[in-house]
This record gives C-alpha cells, sequence and structure tokens, in this order.
C-alpha cells in the first residue's frame, strides 16, 4: 500500500513539473505575442492616413463551416481555399462547396422537365455547379498574370534602390509604395510582417506561397541569396527583370502568331453544338431519336463525352506555355 502511494504521489509530482515547465513558458510566449500585437495595432491607428491594413489575421468561419470540416480530411477545401487566397477574394471555401452542392442539385431538378436521360441531366448539373469554382479560377488567373505583367518593373525599382545605397528591406518598403496592386499588396504584406518581427527569408517564402509565379520564386531566391552570402546581386536582378521582359513578350507574339488556329479549334469546338441545335429546329424528329431510342441515347452520351474530351484536348495544346 505504501508502494502504491509513494508511486502516485512521484506521478503526480512529475506530471505537475511536466506541466509547469510545458504551460508556463508558451503563456509567457503568448504574452509577449499579444503584447506585441498591441503595439502594432496602435501603429497602424496611427498609420491609417497611409492607408495600412490590419496586421492581425482573423480566420472568419462562414455559416455553413460545418461542411467544410466535414469534407477537409479529402483536402479539397484547404487547396479551394489558397485558391481563394490567391484571388484575393473574402470567400469561403466551404460556402463555395456549399453554393456549388445547392447548385448542382437545383439544375439537376430543372433539367428533369427537358432532359429525359439521367447521365445527361449529372453532366450538365455538375457544369453548371461548377460555375463558381470557375469564376474563383478566373480571378486567381487574372490577378496572377497582372502581378506578373508588373513584377519586372518592380524588380527594376528594387534595383535602383539598392545601387542608390539602400538595403533589402528599404528596397521592399519602396516597391510597397511606389508600385500597385497586386505588386503593392503582397509586398505591403511582407514588409507588415516584417514590422511584427518576422525573419526576412520567412517573410518572402510566404510571398512566394501566395504568389505561385516562378520569376517570383527567382526574385525571392535571389534576396535570400544575397542577404546570406553578401553577394552583388544588382546585376542578377537585372539580367531577371530582362528575362521575364523578353519572356512576357515572347508569349505575346506567339498569342498572336496562333489566334487564327485558336480561332479555328473554337469553331471546331462549337461546330456540333450549333449543327445539332439546327437539326433540332428545323427537323426535330431526326433528333428525337437520340433522347427517345436507347441505342440513340448511348450514341448521344459517348458524343457528348468525346466532344468534351476533343474540347480539353484542343485547349491543351492551344495554350503554350513559355
Amino acid at each position: 500500500m505504501f508502494v502504491i502511494a509513494a508511486f502516485l504521489i512521484f506521478s503526480a509530482a512529475l506530471f505537475g513539473a511536466a506541466w509547469y515547465v510545458w504551460v508556463v513558458p508558451r503563456n509567457e510566449e503568448a504574452r509577449l505575442l499579444d503584447a506585441r500585437l498591441r503595439g502594432a495595432r496602435a501603429a497602424v491607428r496611427s498609420q491609417k492616413d497611409r492607408g495600412a491594413a490590419n496586421l492581425v489575421h482573423q480566420e472568419r468561419r462562414g455559416s455553413l463551416a460545418f461542411l467544410g470540416d466535414f469534407v477537409s480530411w479529402l483536402g479539397v477545401v484547404n487547396r479551394l481555399q489558397i485558391v481563394i487566397q490567391q484571388a484575393n477574394l473574402s470567400y469561403r471555401a466551404a460556402d463555395v462547396v456549399a453554393l456549388s452542392v445547392g447548385i448542382s442539385v437545383v439544375a439537376w431538378l430543372v433539367l428533369t422537365l427537358f432532359i429525359p436521360m439521367q447521365a445527361l441531366r449529372i453532366l450538365f448539373a455538375l457544369a453548371i455547379g461548377a460555375l463558381p469554382i470557375l469564376f474563383i479560377m478566373r480571378k486567381r488567373a487574372s490577378r496572377l498574370g497582372k502581378f506578373e505583367d508588373q513584377l519586372p518593373d518592380a524588380i527594376d525599382l528594387f534595383t535602383r534602390t539598392m545601387r542608390a545605397g539602400h538595403n533589402i528591406h528599404s528596397g521592399l518598403e519602396t516597391i510597397a509604395e511606389e508600385t500597385s496592386d497586386p505588386i503593392r499588396m503582397e509586398f505591403r504584406k511582407v514588409t507588415e510582417e516584417l514590422a511584427l518581427g518576422s525573419a526576412i527569408e520567412a517573410a518572402l517564402h510566404k510571398m512566394g506561397d501566395r504568389i505561385p509565379i516562378i520569376d517570383l520564386k527567382f526574385f525571392i531566391t535571389g534576396l535570400i541569396l544575397q542577404r546570406q552570402t553578401g553577394a552583388n546581386m544588382v546585376a542578377v536582378l537585372e539580367n531577371l527583370s530582362a528575362l521575364i521582359r523578353e519572356r512576357l513578350n515572347m508569349a505575346r507574339k506567339l498569342k498572336a502568331h496562333t489566334a487564327s488556329q485558336r480561332f479555328s479549334a473554337g469553331l471546331l469546338c462549337a461546330l456540333p453544338v450549333v449543327v445539332g441545335l439546327g437539326f433540332w429546329i428545323q427537323k426535330p424528329e431526326y433528333t428525337r431519336l437520340l433522347w427517345t431510342d436507347p441505342l440513340g441515347t448511348k450514341f448521344f452520351t459517348y458524343a457528348i463525352c468525346s466532344e468534351i474530351v476533343g474540347i480539353l484536348v484542343i485547349r491543351k495544346l492551344a495554350n503554350v506555355k513559355v
């Protein structure tokens, strides 16, 4: 009995000491962080005339956040949330998924009145339900494209600042103040993180995660190397700026030279749909067999699937990466 009591007392003392060693430093770190954040809030309030943003990022859970919790183990919602953040939108991934599912269900119910084939109803309902996600992807591509177009000018501004004798922090602040969005927004986040005490390597890597552009990663790598080795990276950044401009110029020339081919591809993709609608208007008895006869239903489903695959293949061939 004495041995058991001694073991329990020793175990309680050991767990108490472990709890003290684990919790007290974390509470002290949390207190210090809270004090720094209060100081940052005060600094932001004093600089409202400069348009400074709030440095404290708080996650806002949507009204349908339980749906995101339910499917988060798949990773789909997390990847969609990253895409939404890259598009600089304030949506929540769970709300977008719920909206897409709701649109798909409503579209499927409406299409039951017009399309008797179950497979086609599901296919069209999924296509309609994907419109919110396609909108987000389009906004993301537009923002990243604008960022890429502005990046050479930002790099030139940074190199001029470095040639004038300033350090990396001053160069980043110059980009955050003298450029336009979305370059200004992203570099302002970097300067705000640096003001909070973050390491410059970590702040730059976070910007690279927010803006997945290979040219920006080259720029970030050059800054980190310059900071770690002390080498003169001005000439390297100037060459990088010229290389980005040359690549963008080549991409525009390629797009201009392939305009007729892309128009022909679009015409070929739209031709079956236009011909099908024409036959349905002029001779509806010809097309009625496609959804009334079992064999016609199979051929019609195969034709639609082949059309979708052909569009995807042509789109992949037409979008040449430079």
